[in-house]
């Protein structure tokens, strides 16, 4: 039987001494699926989507990926393994404005030798690598050079998802990726988004309130489901 991609059990997160504000009894997702995850705001994507990531520990349980214990690692160790591993897109994009389009796209293989490797070794395959995926997501050579806080909005967050790409991640996480987009660029950029991962075999997280994009997923998870600690009142 194939190991799960992700595995969360009895896995809790609390602000402090506060109550829980996400409480899993169980999340399984094998390796290569494309999974949509939707709630409203408040309701626990993003605290599930960092506990995956290794970007904070759970209270209590077990959070794994690729058969790494997660949970039981000690900071730097999840540094380690997600720069190696995995792949973001945040809402808020975290580029890094004083480098260039290409530079912040060529970012993880820079802290990651493995991914690297993956996208083709040499300075000249990786710039090949990071323009091939920028052309996908519709960015061409004339925002190459360009720093990171002269693009639009949409850009940035393209450029975003072209970094969360490079080196082919065994897992991908997108927080609310099309926040920025108008409603013409969203459906392009999902489609090219899930068709990345698919050529990789990457798994797939991918949350959002915006539930006219699960249909290009292979399953739909909903917070209100999936997190004990949350309540209706929380719509409210």
């Amino acid at each position: 039987m194939t190991a799960p991609a992700i595995r969360v059990a009895q896995a809790a997160f609390a602000y402090g001494a506060g109550p829980p504000v996400l409480d899993v009894a169980e999340l399984l997702v094998p390796p290569g699926e494309r999974v949509f995850i939707d709630g409203p705001s408040g309701s626990g994507k993003s605290t599930l989507l960092a506990l995956i990531g290794g970007v904070v520990a759970p209270t209590r349980g077990t959070v794994e990926a690729c058969g790494e214990a997660l949970s039981s690692l000690p900071p730097a160790a999840r540094d380690r393994f997600r720069a190696e591993r995995m792949g973001f897109v945040f809402q808020m994009f975290n580029l890094l404005p004083y480098l260039s389009v290409l530079d912040n796209v060529l970012l993880p293989c820079r802290f990651s030798m493995a991914r690297a490797a993956r996208a083709g070794g040499g300075a000249g395959a990786l710039a090949e690598e990071a323009k091939r995926l920028l052309g996908r997501l519709g960015l061409g050579a004339e925002v190459l050079a360009r720093g990171a806080s002269r693009l639009s909005i949409g850009q940035q967050q393209r450029v975003a998802a072209a970094r969360a790409l490079m080196g082919r991640p065994d897992i991908l996480i997108a927080d609310e990726p099309t926040s920025a987009l108008d409603a013409a660029n969203r459906e392009r950029f999902v489609r090219l988004l899930i068709d990345e991962c698919a050529a990789v075999k990457a798994t797939v997280l991918f949350a959002s309130h915006d539930t006219a994009f699960a249909e290009f997923f292979d399953r739909r998870l909903s917070m209100r489901e999936l997190n004990g600690a949350w309540s209706p009142a929380d719509d409210e």
